[in-house]
């Protein structure tokens, strides 16, 4: 029983589990959206399978991810001790989880609704794809930003069916607050991605100048919470938790500086996990008050 609860504890590691906080809490708020629509209704079956997919879907491409740069990672001081170039988990046992979490994915898909299924290998395609991206563009970090925000029109399309602007325009929001905070977390690596041709902002263009963009596409966050606030008629909780979504953002830049990368990880993970809830929470409540 010990043996595997660590066997359990080591994959959760491996998939970094507890950075679902990024896209979860925007995969609940695409089913909110669907579900405040007076034509439907909540149902807990297909709440718990989109939870499920974005579970195995999660785990499909950490684990394709780690097993793809095992050998890179390996000759990264800050990656080596790694799951899989510490012999933690062997390549063939990452490979199985991966086939096994896919096949997962695509099956709960099909217990949702056609489009789902049908669109499943797609998202598949895009999640897998970005690993390997940082091998040929410096924009990397906006294909994993385009990965995460299948998350609310996913999620939405679960329950409707369909596709719609506002669960779309959530989406964007994804995109750019991911790509930009991916920035900042490559800033680590910038001198080993150069070393070993591998592609990244911080790489291409230096830290100073990467901030600078990270900066620009937070902005552009700004301005899409922003628009989502004013063509879904939002009330005053969703504008209190873009308030605190917005400073948060601000914090993270302020943190963080071209020759000081102490706090990159306080920026990267824990300050965008407590905005991604904390925003996902006044949303979903403003939600459900005008829905009622």
């Amino acid at each position: 029983m010990i043996a595997l609860f660590r066997s359990i504890r080591d994959y959760f590691s491996l998939v970094k589990f507890s950075h679902t906080v990024f896209a979860m809490p925007f995969a609940l708020i695409g089913f909110s959206l669907a579900v405040a629509r007076p034509e439907f209704n909540l149902s807990i079956r297909l709440l718990l399978l989109v939870i499920l997919c974005m579970i195995f879907a999660r785990n499909t491409a950490m684990g394709f991810n780690r097993l793809a740069d095992k050998d890179f990672d390996a000759l990264n001081p800050r990656t080596r001790d790694r799951e899989i170039p510490s012999g933690i988990i062997s390549p063939r046992a990452a490979a199985v989880f991966v086939i096994i979490n896919s096949i997962l994915f695509i099956l709960t898909t099909g217990f949702i609704n056609r489009l789902t299924l049908y669109l499943s290998p797609v998202a598949l395609l895009v999640i897998i794809g970005y690993s390997l991206t940082k091998r040929i563009t410096s924009l990397c970090h906006f294909v994993l930003g385009l990965g995460l925000s299948l998350a609310p029109i996913g999620a939405y399309i679960s329950v409707t069916g369909k596709f719609s602007l506002l669960p779309v325009i959530y989406s964007f929001i994804v995109l750019s607050w991911v790509s930009g905070f991916d920035i900042i977390y490559a800033l680590q690596d910038d001198s080993f991605d150069k070393s070993n041709q591998l592609y990244s902002l911080p790489s291409a263009t230096g830290r100073k100048k990467s901030l600078s963009i990270s900066i620009f596409v937070h902005l552009i966050t700004f301005v899409l919470v922003l628009t989502a606030g004013l063509y879904g008629k939002s009330g005053m909780l969703f504008w209190t938790g873009s308030i605190i979504f917005t400073l948060l953002l601000i914090y993270q830049h302020s943190i963080v500086r071209h020759d000081d990368l102490s706090k990159v990880t306080m920026a990267f993970s824990t300050t965008n996990g407590i905005a991604s809830i904390i925003f996902s929470i006044f949303v979903i409540l403003d939600l459900i008050i005008r829905s009622h």
